[in-house]
């Protein structure tokens, strides 16, 4: 999540916002990624030039830190980096680290995220294991919202 987290920072994490309100994109959120995260697996057989369609079928035991970038019901694509939701693209993401030309950075094949569920993707938008790769999160796997950093004591702010 560099830049806007940096390795060992510590996060506050609201458990309880999900059951009153939906996630809304832009939200940076602790989830279980799905089984296979660790290993960049997808669910199904992706084509090449398009992000993973589908998770696998169960979630990781692991705790993953990232950011909301569409919903349920949303097309998808990336350019640059960039989402490309429901054909705009969202270049006003003015927190992540440029992409870089690594593999990921263009999926110009569009995928539709399923039902409750979650497309996510770090900040370090070219160095960053994400939804890309192996595939959106279910809602269920949603631990909660970040919602500020306390550690260390010279990065503490609201997310």
């Amino acid at each position: 999540m560099e830049p806007t987290l940096d390795i060992g920072q510590r996060v506050l994490v609201n458990r309880f916002i999900y059951h009153f309100t939906d996630p809304k994109i832009g939200d940076i959120i602790v989830f279980h990624p799905p089984k296979g995260a660790d290993s960049d697996r997808c669910g199904i057989r992706r084509k090449p030039g398009q992000a993973c369609p589908e998770p696998t079928d169960s979630e990781s035991d692991q705790n993953f830190i990232k950011r909301i970038v569409a919903g349920p019901g949303d097309t998808l694509s990336v350019r640059d980096g960039h989402p490309v939701i429901n054909g705009e693209i969202q270049s006003d993401e003015s927190f992540i680290a440029a992409c870089g030309g690594a593999y990921d950075c263009n999926l110009p094949k569009q995928i539709t995220i399923p039902p409750d569920h979650y497309f996510m993707m770090g900040d370090n938008r070219g160095n960053s294991d994400d939804s890309r790769i192996w595939g959106p999160i279910p809602r269920s796997s949603i631990i909660g919202k970040a919602f500020a950093t306390y550690w260390p004591p010279s990065r503490i702010g609201i997310l």
